[in-house]
């Protein structure tokens, strides 16, 4: 594991949600790059058919993991009815399937880290377990509310940025595959996207690469067998939808 003084490097992902092929995949590119660290901002289960090998792997190759709330939820410290029906099922499944060293593992998780260079959330600064940070209006919000300038969320499956420079509004976008950012300056919320379920039309596994000494972010997007992960969730008998979903990256 790396320390905080060689933490220069990282390689940023979230909302693996039991995908294990992507998860692979993204483990794989992420080599390439040579990262000091590797930061996981939650959600290693819920839609997916492999949430026991999913954590496995995040406990041999991730640094710093957060616990999200599909990770909550089957974990207890959420109550089930506040999900949607595809993934109230997908959750009732893989606490019938969790181990007792994977939910050990998400329990010892967080929710949220600003103990690093960076401020971590899964979902917000506001609201670590909930909030969808998809607008400008309520970005405004979580700068607010974040103590750190810099901060990361996942929770929304889409990679997107959130600036703010002075008092003037907060400005925001979506970045391509390979797009690099300097996030030197102002205020900043990155979204790395989404490993096992990405929601912005493209179906191929999102990442981040931060380069903390430089303050630059590169976002990266990774081929992975999407047959495989759909086979995985039709062979375990969860919701038709969270196979084909897939596909089409929503």
């Amino acid at each position: 594991m790396a320390t905080e003084t060689d933490t220069r490097r990282i390689a940023l992902i979230s909302d693996v949600h039991g995908n294990l092929p992507a998860f692979r995949a993204v483990l794989r590119a992420i080599e390439e790059e040579s990262p000091d660290a590797i930061w996981c901002l939650g959600d290693l289960v819920g839609y997916g058919a492999h949430p026991n090998e999913c954590v496995e792997l995040s406990r041999q190759s991730v640094d710093l993991c957060l616990r999200g709330n599909h990770d909550s939820v089957v974990i207890d410290r959420l109550d089930i009815s506040e999900f949607s029906a595809n993934a109230a099922a997908a959750a009732e499944w893989t606490k019938g399937e969790l181990t007792a060293e994977s939910r050990a593992y998400l329990e010892a998780c967080d929710e949220k880290s600003e103990q690093e260079a960076i401020g971590l959330y899964h979902a917000s600064p506001r609201d670590p377990t909930w909030e969808y940070v998809l607008s400008a209006m309520i970005a405004d919000d979580c700068f607010d509310a974040m103590e750190p300038r810099v901060g990361a969320v996942g929770h929304s499956h889409v990679a997107v940025t959130f600036m703010r420079r002075g008092d003037t509004p907060t400005l925001w976008g979506q970045p391509e595959a390979n797009e690099t950012i300097d996030f030197s300056d102002d205020r900043w919320l990155l979204n790395p996207g989404s490993v096992g379920q990405p929601r912005d039309g493209d179906p191929r596994a999102s990442w981040l690469l931060l380069e903390l000494e430089s303050w630059r972010a590169t976002w990266r997007r990774t081929e992975y067998p999407i047959d495989e992960a759909a086979e995985a969730i039709r062979a375990a008998r969860l919701p038709e939808q969270l196979a084909d979903r897939l596909y089409y990256g929503q």
